[in-house]
């Protein structure tokens, strides 16, 4: 399946997580305030970096890779740990955030490349 497919469905999945949240685990979220912080803030990641992905042109495939990869990550352990998985899981939720990091780095790299002529 190509990436902008796959950034699609996972913008649509954050969306409906987003949905499921604030209307299917409302109750269970309001009693725990960190629990409502992690999945707000798995939702935000989830959905902006999945649009981000869909609109980069395909040349750009490591970069996408990387914000792909670090969103489900970052926001799978966020979504998980507030669903009640161990908190250790919040020790993975950095490489996440890492790959989200090195992507939008090697986005501007490539760009900049571009810009100066050297697409190599």
């Amino acid at each position: 399946m190509r990436l902008r497919a796959v950034a699609a469905l996972l913008a649509a999945t954050a969306v409906g997580l987003g949905a499921f949240g604030a209307h299917g685990l409302r109750a269970r979220l309001e009693a725990l305030p960190a629990a409502a912080e992690w999945w707000r803030t798995a939702t935000l990641y989830l959905l902006v970096h999945a649009a981000a992905v869909a609109v980069l042109p395909a040349g750009r495939r490591g970069a996408r890779l990387c914000l792909l990869g670090g969103a489900v990550i970052f926001a799978g352990t966020l979504y998980a740990m507030a669903l009640g998985a161990p908190t250790w899981l919040g020790a993975v939720t950095p490489v996440g955030g890492t790959a989200l990091i090195a992507g939008w780095i090697w986005l501007a790299v490539a760009s900049g490349r571009a810009a100066a002529g050297d697409v190599s």
